[in-house]
């Protein structure tokens, strides 16, 4: 059994991940900014006030757990690199730090031409600032990330939405899984499996991997 806490754990990713890690006997605890609301999480669920971006919840969480799941969104581009670096940053200085497990982007996978698909010109303007920022956390794990261990999992960019949890899927690295149509299609519980499985099995340490059906 291993100790997570789940950044955002009141949210449609986040709260799916909370219910995969307590249906397979983990410790979980929800961080979240107002647990009040939170009434919905599986019972066992430590719920407490916490940010990915704050430096004092990250040191009183960190030493107790064994990853911390960052399922934050909602806010402007910098939330994300934000998050990413005051994680590390703090992590560094705690002994037999935490994992990270960082739920990033669709949008910083890459085309076949090699581009991002935040990059192409049919990208929507509405979804780019936060495209932008998970980018922006991506590229920090990659270049500044050195004494942490974590993982960056990105959903297929286009169809992943709630759905059923089928405990099937394929992984990738930088461009998307597709299946024979071209489709990458998957629902939050299974990227939700994923996770937990990567926690339980690492595959992909310091690294970027995706998911679909």
């Amino acid at each position: 059994m291993s100790t997570i806490v789940v950044f955002g754990a009141g949210g449609t990713a986040g709260s799916r991940v909370v219910s995969e890690a307590v249906d397979r006997g983990h410790r979980v605890i929800a961080a979240v900014r107002r647990p009040e609301a939170t009434s919905y999480l599986p019972a066992g669920v430590r719920t407490v006030t916490g940010d990915a971006t704050s430096e004092r919840s990250v040191r009183e969480l960190a030493p107790d757990a064994d990853a911390l799941v960052v399922a934050i969104g909602g806010g402007e581009r910098e939330l994300w690199r934000n998050a990413a670096e005051n994680l590390v940053t703090t992590l560094r200085g705690i002994p037999a730090a935490p994992r990270i497990i960082h739920l990033g982007g669709g949008s910083t996978l890459l085309t076949p031409g090699g581009t991002r698909i935040l990059d192409e010109p049919d990208f929507p303007a509405e979804y780019r600032e936060s495209a932008l920022g998970q980018a922006d956390a991506l590229d920090y794990y990659r270049t500044a990330a050195d004494g942490v261990s974590w993982t960056y999992v990105s959903p297929p960019p286009l169809e992943f939405h709630p759905g059923a949890r089928t405990g099937h899927y394929r992984t990738g690295t930088d461009q998307p899984v597709t299946d024979a149509q071209g489709r990458s299609v998957l629902t939050y519980e299974d990227l939700a499996v994923a996770i937990i499985d990567e926690i339980e099995q690492p595959r992909h340490p310091n690294a970027r991997f995706t998911a679909a059906y």
